[in-house]
């Protein structure tokens, strides 16, 4: 087996991989965005960080793979809050909403 096709054999999942990862990260930070906004709360850094990876299979049986990212939020600037999303291939399946500011 030549050099070159060994190297496409081990490049092009991890290629897939990291596609389909960075896709499910946009699909977090959309969601993640649309969650600040509904709650009027400043969404720091524009980002979300993976936290977990794993393997899960969905409603029909198949496997997937289930990401959890998390991103920060304020209330005012001088504070920080984490919110959560759960996504099981690129749906969003469980969530920790941002909490609304409480009036004083």
């Amino acid at each position: 087996m030549s050099t070159a096709l060994v190297f496409l054999l081990i490049a092009f999942p991890l290629a897939l991989f990291w596609t389909s990862s960075r896709a499910a990260a946009e699909q977090a930070g959309a969601f993640g965005r649309q969650l600040c906004q509904r709650a009027g709360v400043q969404w720091l850094d524009q980002s979300v960080h993976q936290v977990k990876l794993g393997w899960q299979r969905d409603d029909n049986g198949r496997l997937r793979c289930k990401r959890t990212y998390q991103l920060e939020y304020s209330h005012d600037g001088d504070d920080r809050h984490v919110a959560s999303i759960t996504l099981l291939g690129r749906k969003a399946v469980s969530w920790i909403e941002p909490v609304p500011k409480r009036p004083i």
